[in-house]
């Protein structure tokens, strides 16, 4: 993780020291703020580094399959099931399994997390053998599970068993100084991948980088400076290379803040979340609080729905939703 700015400093000076322990981790922070790469490094600074680290996105796993691809199966558990195969857990063993977007978790994979890790032991589906596990957990969300906890869209004692630990990695606007040392930093991969010349940055482009309010963070930036790089024949690149790849707004002064009052992207997010809500509070109204009826009424996924639901902080009133 580059960058010398205070608000990283904290981060990763307690990222060091919970890599000593095998408490569970809750890591926080924006989009494109590296959270990954921060579990990896806690995992590869712990006494674990040298078993498996195991990512998993949460949100992408359908709830049909949640406690299989968790515990695994045993031959002949279900009509396809011909072989033995290992969970994410046991293939995590010794080792540390990273829970992406641990919000899209569903209430059934949520439940059967937090058995596991009350005490720390599974079977595998069609088995009735127990197993345990000795693996370590770190989790990672874009949102406020906390909220969400309030508003009855995520268990609040999962959240205390994930929240031992907490770190929240800074956006990028609230990292200036850092902004040129990571520019560079990806100017210097993309010639080494590339196989091409090295290159610089005008002044300008640099103080222009520090006043956009990057809503996709680290990730944003280093799209743009791969994309500027590759379009740009002159060895220096200069604000007429990235025109077309940024809106800034402003031109000048200090970063902007953390909603981007100024900047057309902030404008539009806000636009769209207002829509959201709005359209997400009466579809809910409309489907009496249930999140299977909302989703027939709205045409679209009850998995989706529900990840839209829990982004908004609207909880369902019905306990079968």
């Amino acid at each position: 993780m580059i960058g010398v700015s205070d608000s990283l400093r904290f981060a990763t000076n307690l990222l060091e020291r919970f890599s000593a322990c095998d408490l569970p981790i809750l890591i926080e922070g924006e989009t494109g703020t590296g959270k990954e790469l921060a579990a990896r490094a806690v995992h590869y600074a712990s006494s674990r580094k040298d078993m498996p680290f195991v990512p998993v996105n949460c949100g992408a796993i359908p709830d049909s399959l949640i406690e299989n691809e968790i515990f695994g199966h045993r031959k002949g558990a279900f009509t396809d099931a011909k072989e033995d195969q290992p969970g994410l857990i046991a293939l995590a063993e010794g080792g540390t399994l990273f829970l992406d977007e641990i919000d899209g978790l569903s209430s059934k994979g949520q439940i059967l997390l937090l058995r596991f890790l009350q005490d720390r032991e599974y079977r595998k589906v069609g088995s009735a053998n127990v197993l345990t596990a000795d693996i370590r957990f770190v989790a990672a969300t874009n949102v406020d599970l906390q909220k969400m906890a309030d508003a009855g869209a995520f268990r609040a004692d999962l959240l205390f068993r994930l929240k031992i630990l907490h770190v929240v990695l800074p956006p990028l606007r609230q990292r200036a100084e850092d902004i040129r040392i990571l520019a560079e930093h990806f100017l210097a991969i993309c010639s080494e991948r590339f196989k091409k010349p090295r290159k610089t940055f005008h002044p300008d482009v640099v103080t222009r980088l520090r006043t956009h309010c990057w809503p996709g963070n680290v990730r944003e930036l280093e799209n743009m400076i791969y994309r500027a790089f590759l379009v740009t024949d002159a060895p220096e690149i200069g604000l007429h290379d990235i025109a077309d790849i940024l809106d800034f707004h402003p031109v000048g002064g200090e970063p902007i803040g953390p909603e981007c009052p100024g900047s057309f992207h902030g404008a539009k997010s806000r636009a769209i979340a207002q829509f959201e809500y709005k359209y997400l509070s009466g579809l809910m109204e409309r489907a009496g609080g249930n999140v299977t009826a909302a989703a027939k009424l709205a045409g679209t996924e009850r998995r989706y729905l529900g990840k839209l639901l829990k982004k908004h902080h609207i909880a369902s009133t019905s306990s079968r939703a």
